[in-house]
């Protein structure tokens, strides 16, 4: 990669062989990339690559003392899908050349169609609580038609979603659709996540052990349900909250 390229895919030895390049990225709730990310570790997957980022800071994730790229290429075995991990946050300024270097690559691959696992803190109702679609009218047609999944009713993707999106719809990237489900923030929601993790295993024929997930779910919730019980109960204390200089925002709790 040249200072003149803001992105790069690096491929590694092995080339990419998947007709469906699923999506997920760090965002609010970080619901898409929790569900990617598990996909790639519970199903037989080989790294194909990675995005080099030029123009941002890099980041280093690291599980067990063990480092490893921020966006990662994946194909699982057995299925004709290429995933992304992305666990950097792309800024709305970077998604065009983000984008660019994504399809650039996915050009010279059998890539056919992209899908978006994308968690949006939206205000919902408890029935809300689901897996929506938004869709370029080829991806809904094809692939949505058999499917449950309920259209997103209106609003805007913006971001390198919304340029994917965008460039589907001028014929200048493959067929797009995006599973969207609200998120609660700071995250990761991993409620969000499995029902993403559910569209999709339906949508592309996958089989995915979910119970790991679902124990980490139901230690986050009883580590928030806890710490606001003890913020309620200093509140309601003598030693109240606001006999001390906190800050009003408490999200990230």
């Amino acid at each position: 990669m040249t200072r003149e390229d803001p992105f790069s895919v690096e491929e590694s030895s092995e080339q990419a062989n998947g007709t469906t390049l699923v999506v997920g990225l760090s965002h609010f709730g970080m619901a898409g990339v929790t569900a990617v990310d598990y996909l790639v570790r519970h199903l037989d997957s080989t790294q194909v690559g990675h995005v080099e980022a030029e123009a941002l800071p890099a980041i280093a994730p690291f599980e067990a003392g063990v480092a490893r790229h921020h966006s990662r290429l994946y194909d699982l075995e057995d299925v004709p899908v290429t995933v992304l991990v992305g666990e950097l946050f792309v800024p709305v300024p970077a998604a065009r050349d983000f984008t660019d270097a994504v399809l650039e690559w996915a050009s010279d691959r059998p890539i056919e169609e992209i899908l978006v696992l994308h968690g949006v803190p939206f205000p919902h109702g408890p029935d809300e609580h689901e897996v929506f679609y938004v869709a370029t009218p080829e991806f809904t047609e094809r692939r949505l038609a058999d499917q449950s999944l309920q259209p997103l009713k209106g609003g805007v993707l913006d971001g390198v979603v919304g340029e994917l999106v965008t460039r589907s719809l001028d014929d200048t990237a493959p067929d797009t659709g995006v599973f969207v489900t609200p998120t609660h923030p700071p995250g990761p929601d991993v409620d969000a996540a499995l029902k993403l993790l559910a569209a999709i295993e339906d949508l592309c024929d996958l089989d995915v052990d979910e119970t790991e997930l679902r124990e980490l779910g139901d230690q986050l919730r009883q580590h928030y349900e806890q710490l606001a019980d003890h913020m309620a109960t200093i509140a309601e204390g003598e030693d109240a909250l606001g006999s001390h200089d906190y800050p009003e925002d408490r999200m990230y709790m």
